[in-house]
């Protein structure tokens, strides 16, 4: 079978190459191609990626190429991580936001919309090209913003896109593991959008576990115990996925951004432009220790402002430590992948279209919600409606995915103001409209949608 991953270049690759190495399964992926519009960038990749195939008889077959169209034809499953405007494109997001006193995050508040604004056009472009030249290829997406970007790729191939996440089934795995017990053995009652939701049961054999976690002092141990503090978590009776602390804290996480020498996409433009320099100059097998340091680093100063480190700053014991998340997306994928071909029937927790599963959403919303995924395709599970501040909060930030969707696919400046003026980290007009005319200024990807820049 033939996987084709877009954004050949980026630091999520090994990851998924890894779990490819150790498929024992039938039928299996045997043939990656890597699609990048950077040829540098690929070429390090394959270096990584040979190393690791070292001494695997069987190890897939990796072809690069900067032609989208040679990577897409004939495809079994498309993986979707390129980032639209670079780590250039990033850090405008974070500026013009954070100069207005804004939280300035990658998905999160108007970074978010501005990312999804330059995104959703090439996105559906894609979307066109798979239908055309891999009709039945199933894409799994991890470009962000996640949700927003699976929503408009569904208008045009469906339920065969699906958006992949980590964060809530590693949520669910970390309740277990704090309290010693089997995650294999937990189900997990999650709901919400992507990277906006709340871990509200977690079942081990039959009990709930989670009021456990929550009356012990262990919960300080977890990491959305570091991020939300205990008393919060208990306050609410659940645990929000991390993200929620730019809305639970936002004035202090804004604070924290301002107050770091750097941003998070600053951070990560520095480190990997070292990263590819020292690839292209490494001799003998340096590739991969070079991106096992480059990702534990990255790892360590993740969410740093919800941590209370500061952003580029070493932080103590995270010396090539893996990145569970990415390693999680890469699980995940290859679940996924098991599932639809093999029919190795698997629940995890996906972004999918909402059908039924939460009432107070429209029928093609895209939900994060457990699933059920076997060669019949993934199937939604049914789950106990959201409370009132779940649901006004997951209603107000759809309400803003979708205007946004509609201003990158008709260029329409009045559906983008609405977008950043109704965003509730964003709550004010004068703002909103400020927010918009500052990234068509700034951001060429984004006044491409508008026609150009502002005169």
């Amino acid at each position: 079978m033939k996987l084709t991953v877009l954004g050949g270049g980026g630091f999520r690759v090994p990851y998924v190459y890894q779990a490819l190495l150790h498929d024992q399964g039938s039928p299996r992926i045997d043939d990656v191609w890597l699609y990048d519009t950077d040829p540098a960038r690929l070429k390090a990749m394959a270096e990584v990626l040979a190393q690791f195939a070292d001494g695997h008889a069987e190890a897939p077959r990796v072809t690069v190429t900067t032609s989208l169209d040679d990577a897409l034809e004939g495809s079994d499953f498309v993986f979707a991580a390129i980032r639209v405007g670079g780590l250039t494109g990033r850090m405008c997001d974070e500026r013009v936001a954070l100069d207005l006193d804004v939280l300035g995050q990658e998905t999160t508040g108007p970074g978010g919309l501005a990312y999804g604004l330059r995104t959703i056009p090439v996105m559906l472009d894609i979307a066109h090209r798979v239908r055309r030249l891999a009709p039945h290829a199933y894409v799994i997406n991890f470009t962000n913003p996640a949700g927003m970007i699976t929503e408009a790729m569904q208008s045009v191939l469906g339920d065969r896109v699906l958006g992949i996440c980590d964060t809530p089934s590693g949520l669910g795995r970390r309740i277990a593991t704090t309290l010693g017990l089997d995650p294999s053995r937990a189900q997990f009652d999650y709901v919400g959008l992507n990277h906006l939701g709340w871990m509200r049961r977690v079942l081990h054999d039959g009990e709930d576990i989670l009021p456990r976690l929550l009356a012990d002092e262990r919960l300080g141990d977890l990491e959305e115990g570091v991020v939300f503090g205990r008393e919060w978590l208990r306050d609410l009776g659940l645990i929000p996925n991390e993200y929620l602390y730019y809305y639970y804290f936002n004035r202090e996480a804004v604070r924290s951004i301002l107050d770091a020498p750097q941003t998070r996409g600053e951070f990560l433009a520095r480190q990997q432009q070292e990263f590819y320099q020292r690839v292209t100059e490494a001799a003998g097998g340096a590739a991969v220790s070079l991106w096992r340091k480059t990702i534990a680093d990255r790892s360590a100063n993740y969410m740093a402002e919800a941590k209370g480190a500061v952003q580029g700053e070493a932080q103590p014991d995270e010396d090539f430590r893996p990145d569970p998340a990415h390693q999680g997306y890469a699980g995940v994928a290859l679940a996924v992948m098991a599932a639809i071909s093999r029919n190795e029937r698997a629940t995890m927790i996906l972004n999918v279209r909402n059908g039924t599963t939460v009432s107070a959403l429209p029928h093609d919303a895209v939900v994060e919600v457990p699933v059920t995924v076997d060669a019949g395709g993934v199937h939604p599970h049914t789950i106990t409606q959201p409370d009132l501040h779940q649901a006004g909060l997951m209603q107000q930030v759809k309400a803003v995915e979708r205007l946004t969707i509609s201003a990158a696919v008709t260029g329409s400046r009045t559906d983008a103001a609405k977008a950043f003026s109704l965003h509730p980290l964003v709550d004010s007009v004068t703002v909103g409209r400020k927010l918009l005319d500052g990234y068509i200024d700034r951001i060429p990807e984004v006044a491409e949608v508008f026609g150009g820049r502002m005169s």
